[in-house]
């Protein structure tokens, strides 16, 4: 029986930098959240900590082992956003009533109205990218597919 030929695309250079996932992945990444930088720092807010905030905005109250699961952060990395975030009155950790052995974070109420002031972002975002809203949406997709692919 004749050997099927391998349809797969080939690299002429698997090695060049160029060609490298991790690398584009790594340069987008860094070029996308500097651009949220000059948007987040009037709100007081670092991209992580932004991070933490549309958690909560989307569902709080969270333990924070919830918190921990839904950034894929670990609770180390976690906590010093929380200190944080705190110290600047957008939020409280207290003992969950669900459960008096976790944490839960709530947000205050300049935490809530923060939300506000935090909804001119994605568009601005999406505005300074400069590319139409449904390639967001399908990069978005496809990034989402890569994650789940690597775990």
């Amino acid at each position: 029986m004749p050997a099927v030929p391998d349809s797969r695309p080939q690299v002429e250079n698997p090695l060049a930098l160029d060609q490298q996932v991790c690398f584009a992945l790594a340069i987008a990444s860094r070029n996308v959240i500097a651009l949220y930088r000059p948007l987040l720092e009037p709100l007081g807010l670092t991209h992580p900590r932004y991070l933490v905030m549309l958690a909560l905005w989307e569902g709080e109250p969270l333990r924070v082992t919830e918190l921990s699961k839904l950034l894929d952060l670990d609770p180390g990395t976690l906590s010093p956003l929380l200190k944080r975030l705190e110290a600047a009155g957008y939020l409280r950790r207290e003992r969950d009533p669900r459960d008096e052995r976790a944490l839960a974070v709530v947000l205050t109420e300049r935490g809530r109205a923060l939300r506000t002031d935090a909804e001119a972002i994605p568009p601005a975002i999406v505005e300074r990218l400069g590319m139409p809203l449904e390639e967001l949406l399908d990069l978005h997709a496809r990034l989402t597919a890569v994650i789940a692919a690597t775990r």
